[in-house]
């Protein structure tokens, strides 16, 4: 399967997704690195998962290769919008959603306005909750192109260090954060001072802890780019129906470095 997946009219916006499997409907929604997509975060996940569930991984409005329309301005607000809008398209009924980073906020957030949409989460590595900005995710969000600054981003969201001397992943993660208009997109996101980001997605105590959703929190133990004290292990004491799973040697990119053993996690948490 390539990177290249289907088109959908999601209000007016074309929608770049891939669809794959049958079964119950999960939605994968991706983090906010530079040159993310659906298939960048997923495309280990999609083979197995498929075999389980009906998979749908759309690239979020800003990002991929779902269509930029001009003048708009990227909020949460509109990619949670985006995601809700892709849901009743799609006409799924009964959601499970799996977010990644940013996505794990925006789940959230669909789960905050419209539970009866959703049946279960699990987040990974996810944003949602205010923290203090970290070096790393500064760093990340004020990514400009070049091999360099890929490969210090890598090494920054793994904790296996030889994965940012993995040329190949280099070059492929940088040729995509300079496809025509997705860096003007990406920097237009994400400006400086970028605390007022992690605020922006983040819900209020109170609202997370209404969601009554079961949700399975997933961590990499040695994530710099959100730290696991200041997030998930915070959300799991708020959100009543939350449990948390930690893995060790395992930095941001839990679906990467611990593919299997993460896959593992998911089907156990959702088949309960």
């Amino acid at each position: 399967m390539m990177d290249k997946g289907k088109y959908v009219d999601v209000q007016g916006i074309q929608t770049h997704y891939h669809e794959e499997g049958k079964g119950e409907p999960l939605l994968l929604i991706h983090g906010s690195g530079p040159g993310v997509s659906a298939w960048a975060n997923w495309r280990l996940v999609f083979p197995i998962l498929s075999r389980h569930y009906h998979l749908y991984a759309p690239d979020v409005v800003g990002f991929g290769y779902t269509e930029r329309p001009e003048n708009i301005q990227y909020s949460v607000d509109l990619w949670v919008e985006h995601m809700i809008a892709f849901i009743e398209t799609m006409n799924l009924r009964n959601v499970s959603i799996i977010g990644n980073s940013m996505g794990g906020a925006l789940a959230l957030h669909v789960a905050n306005r419209r539970p009866d949409l959703v049946k279960k989460i699990i987040l990974m590595g996810s944003a949602g909750i205010e923290f203090p900005i970290t070096a790393e995710l500064d760093a990340v969000w004020g990514y400009t192109p070049s091999i360099e600054n890929m490969k210090k981003l890598i090494s920054i969201f793994s904790n296996d260090q030889s994965m940012a001397e993995n040329d190949n992943l280099v070059k492929m993660r940088y040729e995509s954060s300079i496809e025509p208009g997705f860096q003007e997109a990406f920097s237009a996101m994400f400006p400086a001072p970028r605390q007022r980001h992690v605020n922006a997605l983040a819900l209020t105590e109170n609202q997370l802890s209404k969601i009554e959703i079961p949700i399975l929190l997933i961590h990499g133990r040695e994530d710099r780019v959100i730290p696991l004290e200041k997030t998930s292990w915070k959300l799991s004491q708020i959100i009543p129906n939350a449990e948390l799973h930690v893995f060790p040697n395992c930095g941001h990119w839990v679906q990467i470095e611990k593919t299997e053993p993460f896959i593992g996690q998911v089907i156990e948490f959702l088949k309960k």
